[in-house]
């Protein structure tokens, strides 16, 4: 796999099938989501690839995806190979497995992403959920420039009210607003979030909402968290609704900051 601190020029010489592959393992290492008896993985990715990279493997994508499966399999099973020898009361140990049948892996071109780059996105299972994303990587040191919530955006060319850059446990993310009401939290199976955060329990599965008022195009926040939100280095009152400027910076519990910017 290539590093990601060889230069441009390694890279885009260096970049073939074997480098995709690669990438794929370590977004399937990244993306693990632990419970209590197993640990779940990635097995949905999306892999975009400038358009003249695209273009040239147009083609051969089934060949790179069966080769990817294979890989993608023996480190599962590597993971889950009990050790040798025997150990007095040893603890036992979780299963790594997939939510599916097997990986899908589909190939996209993205005039964002440079030549001899790749960036995937991922998620645990073919049924996208907000609280059960899998991560994003990118090949190059770049720092990350889209979520999926962007690729749903640039696809529908819906109209970018804001923009809210964060850093939560699965790295550094965008989430841009394309609605009129965002909520926000560590989310669950029977509360949804628009923006789910990987983020400990000190987030609230509803921490917090952001609304834009499409006839004043002002924005507001409202808290709805246990452990409160700060709007610019104050705390906001839980329930009560509150103006957001152009520009701020909104901490979710002194755990996750959120800088926002609105769109012109």
């Amino acid at each position: 796999m290539a590093s990601a601190s060889q230069t441009g020029k390694q890279r885009r010489s260096e970049f073939n099938g074997q480098t995709i592959v690669g990438e794929l393992l370590r977004n399937m290492e990244l993306g693990q989501f632990e419970m209590a008896y197993a640990v779940l993985l990635p097995c949905v990715f999306s892999v975009y690839l400038h358009p003249g990279d695209h273009a040239r493997l147009d083609g051969v994508f089934k060949l790179i995806a069966e080769d990817a499966r294979r890989a993608l399999r023996q480190r599962v099973a590597e993971w889950n190979r009990k050790p040798s020898g025997l150990r007095w009361r040893a603890a036992p140990t979780r299963e790594y497995r997939i939510a599916a049948r097997d990986w899908v892996i589909e190939f996209f071109p993205d005039e964002e992403v440079p030549p001899g780059d790749v960036e995937i996105h991922s998620q645990l299972n073919e049924t996208e959920q907000p609280d059960f994303r899998g991560t994003k990587t990118t090949l190059t040191g770049r720092e990350p420039s889209v979520t999926s919530q962007r690729r749903e955006t640039r696809k529908s060319a819906d109209r970018v009210y804001a923009e809210l850059s964060y850093e939560d446990d699965s790295g550094s993310q965008i989430y841009f607003m394309t609605q009129n009401e965002v909520r926000i939290g560590r989310g669950g199976g029977d509360q949804p979030m628009d923006l789910a955060l990987y983020a400990s329990d000190e987030v609230s599965r509803e921490h917090l909402v952001l609304r834009h008022d499409p006839a004043t195009g002002a924005f507001f926040v409202t808290d709805h968290s246990t452990n409160g939100t700060w709007l610019d280095g104050r705390r906001l009152k839980k329930g009560a609704e509150e103006i957001v400027p152009a520009r701020a910076e909104i901490k979710v519990a002194e755990v996750i900051t959120i800088l926002f910017e609105a769109r012109p």
